[in-house]
C-alpha cells in the first residue's frame, strides 16, 4: 500500500510559481502512474496532470498546459508539480495520487491511494 504526502503549498500572487510535491513510502512507487488533481471550494475534484512511471509520457488539463510541468524522481519517491503563472483561477486544494494501472489514468476514481491535500492559494 502506497502513503502519499503532499508539501509545497501556500499563499502566492496572481503570476508567481509554487512547487509542489508529494513523497511516497511504503508500496511500488515507481511502477505506478501518478496524478495531481484539485477541488476548488464548492466544486467537485478535478484532474490537473499525470505521468507515467518512467517519466516518459505526461498529461495536463487544457487549463494548465503551458504553466504547470508534472514530473518524478523514481529514486526519491516524489513526484512533483511545478506550477508558474498561476491565477486566482488555480486555487484549491491540491491531491497526489497513485495508480497501478498500466495506462496512466486521468479520472479520480482510477486512483487507488490519495494524499491529504495541500493548500494552494493565489491572491489577485
Amino acid at each position: 500500500q502506497v502513503q502519499l504526502v503532499e508539501s509545497g503549498g501556500g499563499l502566492v500572487q496572481a503570476g508567481g510559481s509554487l512547487r509542489l510535491s508529494c513523497v511516497a513510502s511504503r508500496g511500488t512507487f515507481s511502477r505506478s502512474s501518478m496524478g495531481w488533481f484539485r477541488q476548488a471550494p464548492g466544486k467537485e475534484r478535478e484532474f490537473a496532470a499525470a505521468i507515467s512511471w518512467t517519466g516518459g509520457n505526461t498529461y495536463y488539463t487544457d487549463s494548465v498546459k503551458g504553466r504547470f510541468t508534472i514530473s518524478r524522481d523514481n529514486v526519491r519517491n516524489t513526484v512533483y508539480l511545478q506550477m508558474n503563472s498561476l491565477k486566482p483561477e488555480d486555487t484549491a486544494v491540491y491531491y497526489c495520487a497513485a495508480s497501478v494501472r498500466v495506462v496512466v489514468p486521468l479520472a479520480s476514481y482510477e486512483y487507488d491511494y490519495w494524499g491529504r491535500g495541500t493548500q494552494v492559494t493565489v491572491s489577485a
